[in-house]
């Protein structure tokens, strides 16, 4: 565990994207496994969402900075892409992804954690 990254505050934010990597990969796990051909779109893309959630756990988790960071590229991108499309054309979205809506179903929190990981990378560097 890197300390610069992984200790006060950082810790956290490894839980947080720990809990992120659970909640997405067994809400898409299950809907893929039972209903994906309800939203196939959909549920790969909270699929995806798990993956760089699981990513991002580790990445923060060891200290892999630069990973760390294009991890939260990648997931801020998905949030706002899909969130942005899912409000535009909501029919393309049937049933709801963990970035839907920046993140709606889940508090805002997918809109919100990656600035504030950035921000920890920023200020541990």
């Amino acid at each position: 565990m890197n300390e610069s990254i992984a200790s006060g505050p950082g810790r956290a934010l490894i839980a947080l994207y720990g809990l992120f990597s659970l909640a997405a990969g067994a809400r898409a796990g299950v809907q893929i496994a039972t209903r994906f051909g309800e939203a196939p779109l959909a549920y790969s893309l909270s699929a995806f969402a798990a993956l760089v959630y699981i990513l991002l756990t580790v990445a923060l988790w060891r200290g892999a900075r630069r990973l760390a960071l294009v991890a939260l590229g990648i997931e801020l991108a998905g949030v706002l892409v899909i969130g942005t499309l899912s409000l535009l054309d909501p029919a393309a979205f049937p049933h709801a992804t963990v970035w839907s809506g920046y993140g709606r179903g889940y508090l805002f929190i997918p809109l919100v954690l990656p600035l504030v990981g950035f921000y920890w990378l920023w200020r541990k560097r």
